[in-house]
């Protein structure tokens, strides 16, 4: 254990860190060269998009050097793949629209690490000096998941926004064949009369497309359907976390955590020292 507890501070790249390194490298030059590829084309908004994704990749070296909080490696990992998919490969590459599940996949995982990082607020504050609160882990639970689910929320909130003020389509809209409403009730009572939808006129023009357009209420409800997936798989694993005061690793993985403090590590590091130094004058 004294080993293990030495080796960190030693400050020699571990397999896994050299592991984010390689996959950094690997993403920036990625972006790049589609962000080359997409100059060349003159797509100016997938432009944006390269430069944007390239600025999210710095979020973890943010988090760790100007909050001091320390992200393990696999949440990291998972962040920029995530940062990767969404922007480069479900934006420009179009994947949003080549997988059926594109979407829904990633808002699943936005939720699980959505409900790790609100599991982990409550560790960081309790950490602070000045301010300090103690919480069952029923409570802890329902936190991380209402966190994550207003993460989810405030998300479809900037959607509608971008498609309403910047006439994008975030919202990805579906084909329906019919509706319900109490519109079409005849008798003007409360009641919804379903109407199949067989054909539409736009603008003078038969619309030749099988349905009627949702204008993106079914995503909508649909991406905060697989985020709540997400975060009460996450909430669970954190109750039984809690529960077994912090056995187990998986958990830990996703989970950030508050930076010692330089002055802490010394002490500690000390501490290991004096005892290795006991041990040896009490062989003697």
């Amino acid at each position: 254990m004294k080993k293990e507890k030495r080796e960190k501070n030693t400050g020699e790249p571990t397999k896994k860190s050299r592991g984010k390194v390689f996959l950094y490298i690997l993403l920036r030059v990625l972006v790049v060269a589609v962000m080359i590829a997409q100059i060349w084309n003159q797509n100016w908004n997938n432009v944006f998009l390269c430069v944007l994704t390239l600025i999210l990749f710095m979020i973890p070296s943010f988090v760790d050097k100007q909050l001091h909080i320390e992200m393990p490696t696999t949440l990291e990992i998972i962040i920029i793949l995530f940062i990767f998919s969404a922007e480069i490969l479900g934006e420009i590459q179009e994947y949003y629209l080549i997988f059926d599940h594109w979407d829904a996949m990633l808002h699943t995982i936005n939720g699980f690490l959505m409900a790790a990082i609100g599991f982990s607020l409550i560790d960081i504050l309790n950490q602070n000096e000045n301010f300090s609160m103690s919480l069952s882990p029923v409570f802890v639970a329902v936190f991380a998941f209402c966190f994550s689910m207003t993460i989810g929320v405030l998300w479809e909130f900037f959607e509608f926004g971008a498609d309403w003020f910047f006439q994008t389509d975030m919202q990805k809209d579906t084909i329906i064949q019919s509706i319900s409403s109490v519109i079409f009730n005849p008798e003007g009572k409360n009641v919804a009369v379903t109407i199949p939808i067989e054909s539409i006129v736009v603008n003078g023009q038969t619309w030749n497309y099988g349905g009627y357009i949702d204008i993106g209420l079914i995503d909508t409800m649909s991406d905060l359907f697989v985020n709540f997936i997400g975060a009460v798989v996450f909430s669970i694993f954190g109750l039984f976390y809690i529960r077994g005061r912090g056995k187990g690793t998986f958990v830990k993985r996703f989970m950030p955590k508050l930076k010692k403090k330089q002055s802490e590590e010394n002490t500690e590091l000390e501490t290991i020292n004096k005892l290795k130094n006991s041990g040896i004058d009490s062989k003697e």
